[in-house]
C-alpha cells in the first residue's frame, strides 16, 4: 500500500530518509577445491570469527532471492576476522557458492548458531567423518586433543579423491584411519567397517562422535550400542532461520521433539530417530532437484 498524502498534509519523519545505510559484505579471503565438489571458503566474518565455538554453524544465503542454509564453522582466524566454511555442491544453492571465487562475496553469514560441542576429557575418542561430514569432525577433533584426549579420526569418502582434511587432522590426531568405499585408498569399506574392527581388536574406546550422512551415523549408533559406549551425533535436518522459529528441523530425540538449531545439532545418536529424521529430510527432494536442474516446479 502506497501512503499518499492529503493537501496541508506533510511527512514528518525525516529521519526514516535520512539515517545511513550500513551494507555488510561477507568478502571472500580465498577459496580452493579440496575434491570435485567439495569447496573451501575462508569469508571475512569478523563478529563470527570472535564467538564461535566447535559444533557450531552459520546460516548463509547467496542473493535476496535465494534460499538460507547451514554451513558449520570449520576454523576460523580471530586477528583476521575470517571463518573457514566447507561447501558439497548437490543443491542447487550449494552450487551456486562453489561458483564463487576469491574476490566474491555472500550476502548473508549470521551466527555463530547452534549449542557447541560436549569438550570434555573423555579419555580415548574416535570421531568420524563420512564424505563432507569430515569437515564437522574436524574442528571437533582438534577440541578433543586439545582438552587432553587421545582422538583417532576415520575419514571415508567414496574413493581417494573424496577423502579431505587427512593432512590437517594428522596434526591433532594420534591416528587418522582413511577408509574408502572402491579401496583405493585406506582400508577398503566403509568407516563403520575401520569403527568395527578397533572394537573387535579390544581397544577400549570412551566416545565417539559421528558426523556425516544419515545413514552413516545410523550405522554408527548401532556399531557402538552393544559395546554401551557413548557417542554424539551431528544431525542435518532442513533448516530455515537457525533460531528454533520456523521448526524446519524439529528432530525427536528419546521421544522428545527437539530443535536441531538451538538444542543441537548434536544428540546422543543412541536415542535419536533417525527414521523421522530421514523422513523429514526428503520433504522437499523433489524441489531440492528441480532446482538443482534449473527448473520450476509447478504449484512451488
Amino acid at each position: 500500500m502506497t501512503f499518499v498524502p492529503s493537501k496541508g498534509c506533510r511527512p514528518t519523519l525525516p529521519a526514516l530518509v535520512t539515517l545511513p545505510h550500513t551494507f555488510v559484505v561477507f568478502l571472500i579471503r580465498d577459496a580452493d577445491l579440496l575434491s570435485p565438489s567439495v569447496k573451501r571458503f575462508w569469508v571475512e566474518a569478523p563478529r563470527v570469527a570472535q564467538h564461535w565455538r566447535p559444533g557450531q554453524f552459520v546460516i548463509v544465503r547467496v542473493s535476496g532471492d535465494g534460499e538460507r542454509i547451514p554451513l558449520t564453522i570449520v576454523d576460523g582466524d580471530k586477528d583476521a576476522g575470517t571463518i573457514c566454511l566447507i561447501v558439497q555442491g548437490i543443491g542447487a544453492t550449494t552450487m551456486a557458492i562453489n561458483r564463487l571465487e576469491m574476490g566474491d562475496s555472500l550476502l548473508d553469514v549470521a551466527g555463530p548458531l547452534g549449542t557447541p560441542s560436549r569438550i570434555e576429557a573423555f579419555g580415548n575418542v574416535v570421531v568420524v567423518g563420512g564424505g563432507v561430514g569430515t569437515a564437522i569432525a574436524y574442528p571437533v577433533a582438534r577440541a578433543l586433543h586439545e582438552a587432553g584426549n587421545q582422538v583417532t579420526s576415520i575419514i571415508g569418502g567414496r574413493s581417494q579423491e573424496f577423502v579431505i582434511l587427512e593432512t590437517e587432522l594428522s596434526k591433532v590426531c594420534e591416528r587418522v584411519l582413511p577408509a574408502t568405499d572402491d579401496g583405493s585408498y585406506g582400508q577398503p569399506g566403509q568407516v563403520t567397517d575401520v569403527l568395527s574392527d578397533l572394537l573387535r581388536s579390544g581397544e577400549t574406546i570412551d566416545h565417539v562422535f559421528a558426523m556425516g550422512p544419515i545413514p552413516m551415523m545410523r550405522a554408527v549408533a548401532e556399531v557402538t550400542r552393544p559395546h554401551f559406549i557413548s557417542t554424539t551425533v551431528s544431525l542435518n535436518p532442513i533448516m530455515i532461520d537457525g533460531t528454533g522459529m520456523c521448526g524446519g528441523c524439529r528432530v525427536l530425540v528419546g521421544s522428545t521433539t527437539k530443535f536441531a538449531c538451538i538444542d543441537g545439532p548434536e544428540f546422543d545418536a543412541h536415542i535419536v530417530d533417525f527414521d523421522v529424521l530421514t523422513s523429514r529430510n526428503r520433504a522437499y527432494s523433489e524441489f531440492e532437484r528441480a532446482q538443482a536442474e534449473g527448473c520450476r516446479v509447478v504449484g512451488a
